[in-house]
């Protein structure tokens, strides 16, 4: 399944990438449970990656860059989410290093333009059979790249 970045004045860099809350993803009390924020980011990355040809079919020694591990996630709730419909994951990259990747997110109204949860996961890149840290492909890094946020890659600059 393809899903196309919203266009959207409302954030000036990175992507939005469209996700949807189901009824079934609020709790008891009527809002999206905790663990769905994450798993919502989650999804939107994964969508992003396989727009742009990259994907998992089940054989690690061939998944090459999608042969990665967490390393650390955060989660800022900020919002409650109330009601199912149709949001947005704002995604760009704070950091890219030569096996590391730190994304970022904001868990956002379809618009970009409320906030209900942002953070961070770092992610690196490990070989297939030693599970060690492996560099990114210049074609991973390349699309990374352009997901830079502005701020972050200055500081990377420096």
């Amino acid at each position: 399944m393809s899903v196309a970045p919203l266009q959207t004045t409302t954030v000036p860099y990175g992507e939005l990438v469209p996700v949807t809350v189901h009824f079934d993803d609020l709790d008891a009390l009527g809002m999206l449970h905790n663990s769905r924020y994450p798993l919502l980011a989650e999804r939107a990355w994964a969508e992003y990656w396989h727009d742009q040809g990259f994907g998992f079919d089940g054989d690690w020694a061939a998944a090459g860059d999608m042969c990665n591990v967490i390393k650390e996630m955060h989660v800022s709730y900020e919002r409650s989410v109330t009601r199912p419909g149709h949001y947005a994951a704002h995604l760009w990259v704070e950091r890219l290093g030569r096996t590391g990747l730190t994304y970022g997110f904001r868990l956002c109204s379809a618009d970009g333009a409320e906030t209900y949860a942002r953070g961070h996961r770092v992610l690196v890149r490990v070989d297939a059979q030693t599970l060690r840290p492996t560099p990114w492909s210049d074609r991973a890094r390349t699309i990374a790249g352009r997901l830079l946020r502005p701020e972050a890659s200055e500081a990377d600059a420096a």
